[in-house]
């Protein structure tokens, strides 16, 4: 397994294997997954939303099942039994012959042949052609399809017949693999578990009627006993509290809040209002005498921790609950008002999410004393809510349990007769006072009892571990209350310490004893201190929730406990819910302690997880309910959940409830052992459901810890928590690595504990990180806040130093790989699209004959005629200015300048360079008029000129060498260029990187003498070759085509009927002038229609932004023409300064048509969001259109204008329409349409208007017959402006026989196409053309080349790289390829380096989620680093291959494993 790479780390060198060209399978189709059992899915075709009524009632088709490859996806044949009605009529066997309907028995199954024509005398022609035919009846019929019909018709008249096997197959297979459940799998076996009824309540007449009624007695008769100790971070106690002070002091606080806040002479609280308390934990002092004075004044405390910045981990949620609580005031203490974060008014800063609150200090100076006759009326009994207690679920949201006054009386007696507590005694508390058993225990059980409480602070455990011992010792404490945490840390610094003694401990409260790793704590501490006094049955683990208070707390042997147990448990029996005991000395048990037994007064009972609450087995494991007046009593003011959660009924097997009471469901998960103690197993908090299968995030986590941690990772900072992907919970581990572990040592351990986790608990870790130390979210007292840090993960945020990914390995429900299935031949696809009652998919554009005037066209068939005839008819009307960076006009050129520039060229190309008719030269100049001199100057001559970007100056390395290539490919006899690049294509420079004696003669015509040419040459034929247009496809395949003289003049003909171009037009032109239609725009059709062109170099944006709209606003440009790159240029360079550029005068209400040069699909994010953008500028909101072209025809769609008075003359189009197609169907190269924001929609716009003279028809990409409307095929061209052939040195004569001149295999097999190499549908629309016909939408879906064939499906990039960009805000730009069967996605950080690690996880997740495949490599690169050529298109293919040479520098390449 290759170790994940940052930036200093090299790849190993490619070997020569690793360019072998892409396996089409996945690597995530272990072989584990072939042998999971196969479903045979049958759904009645009429489950699908786009059912057409067909034939009447007899069945329905789906309308969107595509003949392009509609692949069975049921096996076997769907049974019959699942159709049943007349919709099962619909389905036709698409690979048996079409079956003979009238007999009603399906012919066996195989595979689909021609039929071989009836041996007929008459020597029938092909099927299609519309001559009589016979059936195998003999009878003559029209064609094969109107004698379907015909016997269609017939089985209607006796509809019980069994039913057509399906025509088209819409296989859906997207339904993920359900996990099957593992029939070897443990199930409980136990009888039905009955509820478990604690001892009585002990009524016992010494107990206070209330905790109020018990303050009162002991502030006023024992005033000088000690209540609350408080210690320092120095362990030295600060402050004492005595009952008398206690008492006095809450009264004091309890008038002042009923008396003495107003506002407009109202008081501000009313009993039962809610407070905040917000006090430090090394303050229990104010805390306690804020609670109390709040319950004397009849105020409901809610005690919260201290906010320490404006963005505290999961502080907003705490902000929601104190909104939803209608929480006003917040009480606190004037050294933490001091410390907390304040606006710049010196008022406390409002907290992200808080609601607006008062801050009350409540230090004894702000304090009034109450007069000697005033009494609360606090009446501290019954139902009210008595304290809010907030607790953080599994999600982050938090919720306010709220416990009434009965509820916390009864909690206070039965921890006293659980506990035993009696008057006097100490107790030693390290918990956190504010809630939880530090609270129950240290706050109001203490009080009830009159006992000392000492409390330990955090800070000072964290200055010295063993605080909390040596205040036992100290103090003498009777009990202790402490986590397991605590005591590790006591056991890590204990060493040296002799004189401490636990001997006057009679009970040592282990809070979080239901922890399945405490027990290793306890047997630990136990093992060191028993020498020290600690005597074994003084350790009582216990259980609590915030729902049900107090669950079950162990009680030494004095109080009746039995003897403490333990249970060794099977992991695997866990996982599924079932308890199998086990042999110790396996790695994969859980051992765990009980944690007592049910509290006084309580029932308790186990119910199922999920679902009705049925009660367990005896064997199973389930969530523990109670039944207990000292439970609490709802979430405050969520009364759904309140309900699910403090009202469950738990039900017999038969469905009989067990009790007339509602239990309270505590969230922890466990079961009911021998002699009835409870045992705990987890929490439903930590519950991960990966499949079918239980794990708990604790036993995860001591797991990680088992594998040599010390060294790499520190121990309590691991946090294990579940994310959902594709739609099961995938298991994430993220730790803090120790700052001195190298990467190569963390990348050990994590493999370590992937391999370990995989061994004892079966299930795979999705994803594991690593972060730099001290950077994971706190929870308020230690530990991490593992919804907030699951949050962090999510979003992005996280930052790691080190990711290890395995998505291979846990994502096992992917759909099955789509089988391909033998192809339905070209006939048969007819007939089902005629059956269907579906059109052929073909369209073209206007007719030529009827537009002009033939004459015309036949003495404009070669460009040079038509320049010499402007020169001769027109000489000084300008057809050419071009434009600097500065906006100023560098050069223009009017019909006779052009022409006489053009006869010196061809002068010095006949003279200098002794070139004879014939001879290809190359064409290196710079965007701008010398080019365009040049290109006619060779036509006047009678030379082939081919077009070349010259090569960059900063990066000849990269650019020369493809100048190089494309003059050796097309076989240039000379180079014309200017005298700059004459001198760097002979440089130093240039030699080291390409051989600089190898070129052809080259000249510059910079200042070729002025000479007149004796005669233009005229070509024999209109079928000579007139130029050559080479350009470097997105897979990097280098192209030339030829373009013959008479379809040059047909191209220029068919864009100037289109576009509407006459010599009064004047057009802005910002598009490379090398291949193309930007060539073409350029260089062409400004001379053959006669209007100006107004040329803006697209490199001259780089220096200033806004040349091109400001061009277009000065020149008053109605049509405009640019690529997608200078429209992102502009859109993220001006998006902001839209009225910076009004100021200047920009003014774009002139545009009628702004059209986008591509061979692509159109881009509807980018020309939408350029549309909104420059609205403020004046334009048009339906201005901005797409165009299509390709290598073997470069204008095959242009949207013409459609605005002003050109639309009232009949010649626009219809706006252009946009569909949504379903994601999903494209992978399966079907078609189907749905609503706007359907799930895995994705919108395609149609690619503008097919030109004149073009006809295109949707062709099957291998049966090469053709296909339905709105069917997916590869897009065929018919036109007189086609390019007649690819130009290679060995006339590779197959490449062009099979893309310049196909035949359909069916149907019309006469004319002549050429395939375009990209996929695409033609729909009908409702919308009608100028020529009152309706109009036929033509969209283009992507390059056939360039798309992935991946699980058997077909993806194009750009869906997955859209994906990708979605992730994260700083993902700049993305591009995807495959590498051997792996999915590789290479993304650039937008961001800072220490970010990039965050980006591997959101990659991975919303490629699965979105698109089913697994990433196999995650490359983060610099922005820049994917190559764009100059169209804007993603040069993919030149990016694998700097992946594969170590070329790109990346700062991290993660490997998912």
């Amino acid at each position: 397994m290759p170790m994940p790479s940052k930036r200093r780390s090299a790849l190993a060198p490619a070997s020569a294997e690793a360019y072998t060209p892409p396996d089409t399978s996945s690597a995530s189709e272990d072989e584990g997954s072939l042998r999971r059992p196969v479903r045979l899915a049958s759904t009645p075709l009429q489950s699908h939303p786009s059912v057409q009524p067909w034939l009447g009632q007899a069945g329905q088709g789906s309308s969107t099942s595509s003949s392009a490859s509609s692949t069975s996806s049921h096996p076997g044949g769907s049974p019959a039994a699942a159709l049943a009605g007349p919709a099962a009529l619909a389905h036709i066997d698409l690979h048996a012959d079409p079956p003979d309907v009238t007999t009603g028995l399906g012919q066996p199954r195989h595979a689909y042949r021609e039929r071989p024509q009836p041996a007929s005398g008459r020597g029938a022609p092909r099927a299609g052609s519309g001559s009589v035919l016979e059936t195998a009846g003999g009878v003559p019929v029209n064609s094969r399809v109107s004698s379907k019909i015909q016997q269609l018709l017939n089985t209607l008249k006796r509809p019980k017949r069994p039913p057509l096997k399906e025509f088209f197959v819409d296989d859906f297979e997207e339904l993920l693999e359900v996990q099957q459940p593992d029939p070897n799998q443990p199930k409980p076996e136990g009888s039905q578990m009955a509820v478990l009824k604690g001892e009585p309540l002990a009524a016992s007449t010494a107990w206070p009627p209330s905790l109020l009624a018990a303050l009162r007695q002991w502030g006023t008769t024992q005033p000088r006993a000690p209540c609350l100790t408080a210690l320092d971070t120095a362990g030295k106690a600060t402050c004492t509290l005595t009952y008398g002070k206690l008492w006095s002091r809450s009264l004091k606080l309890a008038y002042t809040l009923l008396n003495k806040l107003t506002s407009k002479n109202e008081r501000l609280l009313k009993p039962g209002d809610r407070v905040a308390l917000v006090f430090p934990n090394s303050d229990p002092v104010m805390f306690t005498v804020a609670f109390y004075g709040c319950l004397l004044a009849e105020l409901v405390p809610v005690p919260i921790e201290v906010p320490l910045t404006r963005k505290d981990a999961g502080s907003q949620q705490i902000g929601f609950l104190l909104g939803s609580c209608g929480v006003a005031l917040a009480l606190t203490t004037d050294a933490c008002q001091k410390g907390l974060p304040k606006a710049q008014t010196g008022e406390v800063a409002t907290f992200k999410g808080w609601p607006p609150l008062t801050w009350l200090v409540i230090d004894g100076k702000h304090l009034t004393k109450p007069p000697k006759d005033w009494h609360p009326s606090a009446q501290d009994v019954g139902a009210g809510t008595a304290y809010i207690e907030y607790k953080t679920s599994k999600e982050g949201s938090t919720v306010g349990v709220a416990v009434s006054h009965a509820s916390l009386l009864a909690q206070c007696q039965a921890l006293t007769q659980a506990c035993g507590y009696a008057e006097a005694e100490t107790l030693t508390n390290v918990l956190d006072f504010k809630r939880d058993a530090g609270l129950w225990h240290g706050v109001l059980t203490s009080v009830m009892n009159r006992m000392h409480v000492v409390s330990v602070p955090y800070a000072l455990m964290k200055v010295n571990p063993l605080s909390w011992i040596q205040k036992v010792c100290a103090y003498k404490a009777r009990a202790a209350l402490v986590k397991s945490r605590d005591m590790h840390w006591s056991l890590l610094a204990q060493r040296g310490q002799r004189d401490v003694s636990l001997s006057s401990l009679r009970m040592l409260i282990v809070a979080d004893g239901a922890n399945p790793w405490s027990i290793s704590s306890c047997d630990a501490f136990l093992n060191v201190f028993q020498s020290r006094g600690l005597r074994p049955e003084v350790v009582c683990p216990c259980a609590t929730s915030p729902e049900a208070l107090t669950v079950a707390i162990r009680r030494p042997p004095d109080l009746g406990g039995p003897p403490p147990r333990r249970a060794v448990l099977s992991m695997g029996g866990l996982s599924h819910g079932v308890i199998r005991v086990d042999a110790e000395e396996k790695l994969s048990v859980l051992t765990v302690q009980d944690v007592g037994q049910v509290m006084p007064g309580a029932s308790v009972c186990v119910v199922k997880v999920e679902g009705t609450p049925y009660l367990c087995k005896t064997d199973e494991v389930g969530e523990i309910c109670v039944n207990s007046s000292t439970a609490a009593a709802a979430y405050y003011g969520l009364l759904g959940i309140t309900k699910s959660v403090f009202e469950t009924v738990p039900v017999t097997v038969a469905g009989a409830p067990v009790s007339d009471r509602p239990f309270t469901r505590t969230g922890l998960l466990g079961f009911i052992g021998p002699d009835d103690l409870v045992f705990v197993v987890g929490k439903l908090d930590g519950l991960m459901v990966v499949g079918a299968r239980r794990h708990n995030a604790d036993d995860i986590v001591a797991t990680a810890l088992a594998v040599e941690p010390m060294k790499f990772v520190y121990r309590g900072r691991i946090a294990v928590f579940s994310v959902t992907v594709l739609h099961d919970d995938r298991i994430v581990l993220v730790a803090e690595q120790r700052p001195d572990a190298s990467e190569e040592d963390s990348f050990q351990w994590m493999s370590r504990v992937l391999q370990a986790i995989d061994s004892i608990h079966q299930v795979g870790v999705y994803c594991l990180a690593l972060v730099p130390a001290n950077t994971l979210p706190k929870a308020p007292l230690g530990g991490i806040h593992i919804s907030e840090t699951k949050q962090r993960f999510l979003e992005g945020v996280l930052h790691p130093c080190n990711v290890l990914m395995c998505p291979h390995t846990c994502v096992t429900n992917l759909p099955k790989p789509r089988q391909k299935q033998p192809e339905v031949g070209p006939a048969s696809m007819i007939v089902g699209n005629l059956v269907a009652g579906k059109r052929i998919a073909q369209a073209s554009g206007r007719e030529l004959t009827h537009l002009e005037d033939s004459d015309q066209a036949r003495k404009f068939l070669f460009l040079p005629d038509v320049l010499q005839w402007r020169a001769h008819t027109t000489p000084e009307h300008p057809l050419f200015l071009l434009l600097n960076a500065k906006g100023t006009v560098t050069s223009t050129a009017t019909c006779v300048q052009l022409h006489k520039r053009a006869e010196r060229v061809a002068a010095a190309l006949t003279e200098k360079a002794r070139l004879s008719a014939g001879a290809h030269v190359a064409l290196v100049y710079p965007p701008g008029l010398e080019l365009i001199a040049a290109f006619y100057g060779c036509l006047y001559c009678g030379c082939v000129p081919v077009t070349v970007r010259p090569p960059h100056p900063q990066n000849l390395a990269t650019t020369l060498p493809t100048v190089k290539m494309i003059v050796e490919v097309s076989t240039s006899a000379c180079v014309l260029t200017t005298q700059a690049i004459m001198r760097l294509l002979k440089s130093k420079e240039a030699a080291a990187t390409v051989d600089v004696r190898t070129w052809p003669t080259i000249l510059d015509t910079d200042d070729i003498p002025k000479k007149k040419l004796g005669s233009i040459f005229r070509p024999p034929s209109p079928d000579v070759l007139a130029y050559l247009d080479f350009s470097v496809s997105t897979t990097g395949i280098l192209a030339g085509v030829k373009m013959s003289h008479a379809a040059t003049s047909a191209l220029c003909r068919s864009i100037k009927l289109q576009c509407e171009l006459y010599p009064s037009r004047q057009i802005a032109i910002c598009l490379d002038p090398y291949c193309g239609l930007g060539f073409a725009l350029w260089c062409l059709c400004s001379v053959y229609s006669g209007h100006q062109s107004v040329l803006v170099p697209p490199p001259e944006l780089e220096s200033n932004v806004s040349l091109w709209l400001w061009a277009v606003s000065q020149y008053k440009a109605r049509v405009t023409f640019c690529s997608y790159s200078v429209m992102e240029m502009c859109a993220r360079g001006l998006g902001a300064q839209t009225a910076v550029l009004r100021t200047k005068g920009v003014n774009l209400s002139c545009v009628r048509t702004c059209m986008v040069v591509a061979e692509e699909r159109p881009r509807i994010a980018l020309t939408q969001s350029f549309s909104k953008l420059f609205r403020d500028l004046g334009l048009p909101a339906r201005a901005v259109s797409t165009t299509f072209g390709c290598r073997v025809n470069v204008a095959i769609c242009l949207q013409p204008n459609r605005l002003g008075k050109l639309a009232e003359q009949g010649t626009a189009g219809p706006d252009p329409t946009t569909v949504y197609v379903d994601t999903r169907a494209l992978r399966h190269d079907r078609v189907r349409l749905v609503e706007r924001g359907s799930p895995h929609s994705l919108p395609l716009t149609e690619s503008g208007k097919i030109l004149p003279g073009v006809k295109v028809i949707i062709a099957h990409t291998e049966t090469k017959g053709p296909l339905g409307d709105s069917h997916l095929g590869e897009i065929w061209v018919s036109s007189p402006h086609n390019a007649t052939g690819y130009y290679t040195v060995y006339g590779e004569e197959g490449l062009q026989a099979d893309h310049f001149s196909a035949r359909l295999s069916f149907g019309d097999t006469q004319t002549v196409w050429a395939r375009t190499g990209f996929l695409g549908f033609l729909r009908r629309t409702e919308l009608t053309d100028a020529s009152g016909e309706r109009h036929d939408a033509l969209y283009v879906v992507g390059s056939l080349d360039e798309t992935l064939e991946l699980r058997g499906m077909r993806y194009h990039p750009i869906d997955i790289e859209a994906s990708v960009i979605r992730a994260h805000r700083s993902v700049a730009e993305c591009a995807v390829f495959t590498w051997t069967n792996l999915l590789v996605v290479v993304v650039e950080l937008d961001g800072l380096e220490q970010d990039a690690l965050d980006l591997v996880a959101l990659v991975t997740n919303v490629v699965l989620e979105e698109h089913h495949l697994v990433v196999g490599v995650v490359v983060i690169v610099d922005p820049g680093v994917i190559p764009i050529n100059s169209r804007g298109e993603k040069q993919r293919m030149h990016l694998r291959d700097g992946f594969l040479a170590d070329q790109l520098d990346p700062i991290y390449v993660a490997y998912n494993m």
